[in-house]
């Protein structure tokens, strides 16, 4: 099973330590996120520190951007990386969307699907396969001269990942994308019963198998070396998996274990700001039941167990704790399945 994290940054300059650390570990790829910074400038920085680990964002917000901008960046840090980029989008929500970005929400699933489409369209004209004609719904790109034209790229266009949560964008991710990031709100159960089957029918539909997919399930961990770290990292996925519980576009993963009641209630208390009641919602079979958890010795058996005939490799999360640099053991047993 190929092992990627996230890369904890704070500060943007830190790429230049962090990531070859995580490559040192031992894992095959590690993301920057979009959250305090921009997720595409670390990369850039990541890719002159190292030579072997996979370095993607998970995710950039694709309606934050147009699909030239895209193929711009993903162009020019797949050649950065000597080909080991890999460019993971998603959607957001639509207050973010609107209010932070100040950009148009409007049919998400068809926008990003037509908005990888076009990427595609854009890296077609750049290599030289066709002429840039992309008249899409919300995009149209049909202007390409040779002073703007990069030419070829000397590893080839990056891959596209694409991650979602529900019916319809899981279905986009199947039908135009390489690969397929799965939310860490996702149970054994939701994974099998809500996101595999709407990722098959987008498969389907563009007459693809499951082998043209590679599926990335980012997957919350708690774990520790002593009981105290364990206690606040149980405490800190507690507060996470309220959070998640409470939006209403995640309530399918607790409804398919007939937890419905518990969205009911975490979404009441999320809109009076009651987040400590939130968290004390989460009980152990609720945070046994999402997250992996356990000792040291027994989180990579149980990710296995987690994940075996979903996922092609896992992206281990939990905010930070523990922090993925002091995960060598974990890496290496992952790495030994």
């Amino acid at each position: 099973m190929d092992v990627y994290t996230t890369a904890p940054l704070e500060d943007p300059r830190d790429a230049r330590t962090v990531f070859p650390h995580l490559e040192e570990i031992g894992y095959d790829g590690a993301f920057s996120f979009e959250a305090k910074h921009d997720p595409f400038l670390p990369l850039a920085t990541a890719a002159e520190h190292t030579s072997r680990l996979r370095l993607g964002t998970a995710i950039a917000i694709a309606f934050a951007r147009n699909p030239m901008n895209l193929a711009n960046l993903g162009y020019g840090l797949q050649a950065l990386t000597g080909g080991r980029f890999l460019l993971g989008l998603g959607s957001q929500v639509r207050p973010h969307i609107e209010k932070r970005f100040s950009s148009v929400w409007s049919k998400p699933a068809r926008r990003m699907r037509e908005l990888i489409l076009a990427i595609r369209a854009i890296w077609d004209a750049w290599e030289g396969t066709s002429a840039l004609d992309f008249r899409g719904e919300f995009y149209t790109h049909t202007l390409m001269i040779p002073a703007f034209d990069p030419g070829p790229n000397p590893f080839g266009p990056p891959k596209i990942f694409a991650a979602g949560f529900r019916p319809r964008m899981l279905e986009v991710a199947g039908e135009v994308a390489d690969g397929f990031i799965a939310h860490p709100f996702n149970s054994r159960r939701s994974l099998l019963e809500n996101q595999l089957p709407a990722v098959e029918r987008g498969l389907e539909k563009a007459g693809r198998g499951r082998g043209d997919l590679e599926v990335l399930c980012a997957t919350l961990v708690v774990t520790a070396e002593d009981e105290g770290t364990f206690e606040r990292s149980k405490a800190a996925a507690r507060k996470q998996l309220a959070f998640y519980g409470s939006t209403p576009a995640y309530a399918s993963t607790l409804e398919c274990h007939g937890w419905d009641a518990l969205h009911v209630e975490l979404n009441r208390l999320s809109k009076l700001g009651r987040w400590d009641d939130m968290t004390s919602l989460i009980d152990d079979d609720v945070l046994t039941t999402v997250a992996v958890v356990g000792e040291r010795r027994e989180i990579a058996p149980a990710l296995r167990a987690r994940l075996q005939g979903i996922a092609d490799g896992v992206s281990l999360t939990h905010n930070r704790m523990p922090d993925p640099r002091h995960w060598e053991d974990v890496v290496r047993a992952l790495k030994r399945s």
